[in-house]
């Protein structure tokens, strides 16, 4: 007993290899089960400390017996306090035992057959006990398959509800009336994507679609398409952006667009004076206004309509659930199209967004400039003052991003933080007009900041990630990315694609004085291309999914096997085996889909009715 509490039992074990110090600690009782001179089998993790091989609290099977722990591959779980890994693998083992014969298989013979996936009792008796790494790997793949392929099931069950119903039915329009009064000529992907939208939107079913498009691709224009398609039709819109900054800046685009048509637009934040707000939520349930864009004002309970027939949010990823569902409630099944310039890989999207139909544009409207990309170390700092010095000069502006608000004794000294390199730069810079923004900042004060830099009267954007969404400056031709090893890839295109909005020749530079290759090499990757979804697939392929969004953000249920990383080919399989089963037997009334039924049935109710 080594103090109040603690009791140590030490052994000292040998075989041919050599020697071993084994530490027990508060496990007493084990001295009766540890005989001197016999022969056991030690199973844990072996440290050498003072020169002397060591473990601490390890596993033991007296040599011999029949082996449950060692002489073979064994699972580690996750624990809690008061429970050991003997104790979990007991149990697993105890019910495997006694539910050996009553093991449901939710996968239809059909399916298991034309796939050469394992058999259920086979898979879950060779995860928790493998005989061998073959064996696991059998095992592993037919389990991450049927989490897939349930849930691919339950996502194309919601879709067919949502096709079920009714939906407003637009009138035909000409949209080349529409197209001859814009400026210029949209692309072809800009045209695929409003003709899909106006395709559902004159269907009769509610239409439930993803535009996803890289920075710069022109989301704002097909958007302004589909509000004008309504707008013929004698319908309102509603437009949400993430910010009351966004909101004011699509006020401006949209009007431009449909000034030449006459339609009413108007707008609901909450910077606005009360009065002004009632005057626009009579004028919506009036009829008086035929687009309406705004914050997270336009959930508010008062605010309803004369006939809502499209709900728009840009950057949906930034809009919880429940905020989504309270703007398709402002009207009956009303059309909705959800708007994103994050790419996602299509393998990717397919579990993130399985609910939705996905319009993609990929392709950047003709003299959209390519940013030019650099990799620099510290060592750099003296020329990139200069180049700052110089771009200002010419009367352009410049963002700089740090990965902390403030400086933190928990990371290296070399991590910038927002507050601190703002300081710097103002005494770099004394002439020049420094700002600094954050999350920390109330919602006001970083409206007023942003509008300051909108309207040129900042020189350098001090920030953290704040900015990643959507603002437009034109006149921003440099952005600057400290520590730029710590953001993901995707993380860095979005905020690359902050600059490059205008006329002006754009830059990036990504500050990094990481000496790993993987590290320089992931960032090698931007100076390659522009191009979001090539970026996306190799974040995907580098980091995983988590760089993407995390299946709670949308209300995905938890995956306890499968994994969007290591196993996106089972996903497109399971997807495709699932897309098929279901031309076959849509309500899965087979008797060989009955558990399967349950199984989605299951899914679909603990998720509320609905993953987006």
């Amino acid at each position: 007993r080594i103090r109040r509490g603690m009791e140590l039992l030490k052994l000292r074990v040998m075989d041919d290899s050599g020697a071993l110090d084994i530490t027990y600690f508060n496990q007493s009782y084990l001295r009766d089960q540890l005989q001197k001179g016999e022969y056991y089998v030690f199973y844990g993790k072996a440290i050498v400390s003072g020169g002397r091989r060591a473990m601490t609290n390890p596993v033991f099977e007296r040599d011999g017996a029949a082996h449950t722990v060692t002489g073979r591959i064994v699972p580690v779980y996750p624990l809690t306090a008061g429970l050991s890994q003997k104790m979990m693998m007991n149990a697993a083992r105890q019910a495997l035992t006694a539910c050996a014969d009553q093991l449901p298989d939710a996968l239809p013979v059909s399916v298991t057959d034309k796939y050469n996936l394992a058999q259920a009792r086979f898979s879950y008796e060779n995860i928790h006990f493998p005989a061998d790494f073959s064996a696991l790997t059998l095992a592993r793949q037919r389990l991450a398959f049927e989490e897939f392929f349930i849930l691919a099931c339950a996502l194309y069950a919601l879709r067919g509800r949502r096709e079920e119903h009714s939906g407003i039915r637009l009138q035909a329009a000409d949209i080349e009336v529409f197209y001859a009064t814009l400026p210029f000529r949209p692309t072809g992907a800009q045209r695929r994507a409003v003709s899909e939208a106006i395709s559902d939107m004159s269907s009769g079913r509610p239409m439930s679609r993803l535009l996803q498009g890289d920075v710069g691709s022109g989301k704002t224009l097909v958007a302004a398409a589909c509000v004008w398609y309504a707008w013929k039709s004698g319908f309102q819109s509603a437009f949400m952006a993430p910010t009351e900054i966004l909101a004011e800046q699509h006020m401006e685009t949209f009007s431009a667009f449909l000034a030449p048509f006459g339609v009413r637009v108007g707008k609901l934040i909450g910077a606005m004076t009360a009065r002004q707000k009632r005057d626009v939520k009579a004028a919506l349930l009036a009829g008086e206004l035929d687009l309406v864009i705004g914050t997270h004002a336009l959930l508010s309970g008062d605010v309803r309509f004369k006939r809502l027939a499209l709900a728009i949010t840009d950057e949906q990823h930034r809009f919880g659930v429940e905020q989504r569902a309270q703007l398709n409630e402002k009207a009956d099944r009303p059309h909705v199209l959800f708007m994103s310039a994050t790419p996602i890989p299509r393998t990717l999207a397919l579990i993130i967004y399985g609910e939705l139909d996905v319009s993609v544009i990929d392709e950047l409207p003709l003299g959209r400039q390519a940013v030019d990309t650099f990799v620099v170390g510290e060592g750099y700092r003296p020329r990139l003052n200069k180049f700052i010095r110089r771009l200002v000069g010419e009367g352009r502006q410049v963002f700089v991003v740090c990965p902390m608000i403030e400086e933190s004794g928990e990371l290296p000294e070399d991590v910038k933080s927002a507050e601190n390199h703002a300081a710097q730069l103002e005494t770099v810079f004394p002439e020049l007009r420094v700002a600094c923004i954050h999350g920390r900042l109330k919602a006001k004060e970083k409206e007023a900041v942003m509008a300051g830099f909108v309207r040129g009267e900042i020189d350098i954007l001090v920030s953290t990630t704040v900015v990643e969404v959507g603002v437009d400056v034109p006149n921003a031709a440099l952005m600057i990315i400290e520590n730029a090893e710590r953001f993901g890839l995707s993380q860095l295109h979005q905020l690359r694609g902050r600059v490059g909005r205008g006329r002006h020749k754009s830059y990036c530079v990504l500050v990094s004085n990481s000496e790993g290759g993987e590290a320089r090499a992931r960032l090698k990757i931007m100076t390659q291309t522009n191009d979001g979804f090539k970026i996306s697939e190799e974040d995907l392929r580098l980091r995983g999914p988590g760089e993407f969004f995390g299946s709670r953000q949308h209300g995905l249920p938890e995956l306890h096997i499968a994994g969007m990383g290591a196993d996106m080919n089972i996903l497109q399989t399971a997807w495709d085996a699932a897309r098929l089963l279901l031309a076959e037997d849509p309500g899965l009334c087979k008797p060989e889909s009955r558990r399967l039924k349950e199984r989605t049935q299951a899914l679909i109710a603990a998720a509320g009715g609905r993953f987006n």
